[in-house]
């Protein structure tokens, strides 16, 4: 009877909370957001994610800080005082964080595409091929637990953060790794070590210098510039790299997605500096 009670209650609508960009439909745009939620859909875990979606959408969460091996939050019910949420993921041992830096350091596509705060598709196999996992692999994988007086666990506030860990994914795939227990600059470092210990440093230095003139006169005159001084003219392939690498603001909570702008306004850039070529 109590718990009827309980139920029925309406829910308390808090202002400038997080709202899932998602209005309708699935949430995460990225593959990897998106593989986030499957994986967590797959452990068959009730109708609570459900009402999870709406509350993650009605902006019943009020904060959400993501640590190593940890997510904390707070969530807003029927009562005044919000909810405490937490969601537990055991962080990777330095170890084996070593030996999946390696193996992504020595490919450069994946070292590039990191760098640019992109995740790569092929990320996984590299993990599994060390014995591990970047998503959680079981249900049993993560502890979660909830000060509300539902007995389901997870309950429907646990189920919002789910989903709006999703979409902050997606703008900052980076906070994957930092829920394993990498955060992003030991992981920039790490990478930028391992390429350069693939470059050929013998050949680079090899190379004879370039003479300097001997005479004042041409030493302090340009010259004829070449027509290809600048190289080749082209898009970068990845758009707002140094924003990507910069990162998103943690849990946006305005009406456009800050990479979104960003991407339009270079997107803008780019056109306009073609134009002036052309």
């Amino acid at each position: 009877m109590w718990y009827e009670r309980y139920e029925r209650r309406e829910r308390i609508v808090p202002k400038g909370g997080i709202k899932a960009q998602s209005k309708r439909g699935s949430f995460g745009a990225s593959w990897w957001g998106q593989k986030w939620v499957r994986t967590l859909e797959s452990f068959d875990i009730g109708a609570r994610l459900a009402r999870g979606r709406s509350y993650a959408r009605g902006g019943q969460v009020l904060n959400i800080d993501i640590a190593p091996g940890k997510v904390a939050a707070k969530v807003q019910g029927s009562t005044p005082r919000p909810y405490a949420v937490s969601i537990e993921l055991k962080p990777l041992s330095p170890a084996d964080w070593d030996k999946v830096t390696a193996a992504l350091g020595g490919q450069a596509v994946f070292a590039a595409k990191l760098l640019a705060g992109e995740m790569p598709a092929e990320i996984e196999p590299i993990f599994a091929d060390n014995g591990l996992s970047l998503f959680p692999a079981k249900s049993r994988d993560l502890a979660t637990d909830c000060s509300c007086p539902d007995s389901s666990n997870p309950c429907k506030h646990i189920a919002a953060v789910y989903y709006l860990i999703a979409e902050e994914f997606d703008r900052d795939p980076f906070l994957l790794f930092r829920l394993r227990g990498m955060d992003r600059e030991t992981l920039f470092r790490k990478l930028s070590a391992s390429v350069a210990e693939g470059d050929n440093d013998e050949e680079v230095a090899s190379l004879p210098a370039e003479p300097l003139p001997t005479e004042v006169a041409a030493f302090w005159t340009a010259g004829v510039m070449p027509d290809d001084l600048l190289g080749d003219e082209r898009r970068t392939p990845v758009s707002a790299a140094l924003p990507r690498r910069l990162g998103a603001f943690p849990f946006w909570r305005g009406g456009e997605r800050f990479l979104d702008a960003m991407e339009s306004a270079y997107g803008t850039a780019s056109r306009s500096a073609d134009g002036e070529r052309s």
